[in-house]
């Protein structure tokens, strides 16, 4: 993955926003894709400022939706009630099993689903734009353990 190309296509989306394209947005722009798993802002904070770097916890939350208005990045809402991040610039598109006991997260692809959904969309005179199934349940370790309903 190139961190030039990427920041080329992060700076025409700034510019087309009427943006600037500033240190502190490239140094969260660098940092996120040096994470290669989900990930939390805060989380993103504290690798910034682990490498002392400066950006604020405002900055690195504005960026964040920039990133991901701009398609760099996406929002993953695991079960928590803490937003996660993935960077998806280049990355093949997936979905997620989340197991609900460890967290564990499991990414799968299936074409015949990718296949499906454009089906509908297309039935629907729907435009689709992006998508993510996230499904819930327990693990191959945890179902054996998991408590009687």
């Amino acid at each position: 993955m190139d961190i030039t190309e990427i920041t080329e296509e992060f700076k025409k989306f700034l510019l087309h926003k009427n943006l600037k394209f500033t240190p502190e947005r490239q140094i969260v722009l660098e940092e996120v894709f040096k994470i290669h798993d989900h990930f939390e802002a805060e989380d993103l904070l504290l690798k910034i400022r682990q490498n002392s770097r400066r950006v604020s916890r405002g900055t690195i939350y504005r960026t964040l939706e920039l990133l991901v208005e701009s398609e760099l990045v996406r929002k993953v809402a695991f079960i928590e009630k803490h937003t996660h991040y993935e960077h998806v610039y280049v990355h093949k598109h997936h979905e997620h099993l989340i197991c609900l006991k460890c967290k564990k997260v499991i990414e799968f692809f299936r074409e015949p689903l990718e296949k499906e959904l454009t089906q509908v969309c297309k039935a629907n005179q729907f435009v689709m734009k992006s998508h993510k199934i996230e499904v819930t349940g327990y693990c191959r370790d945890c179902n054996i353990q998991k408590p009687k309903t």
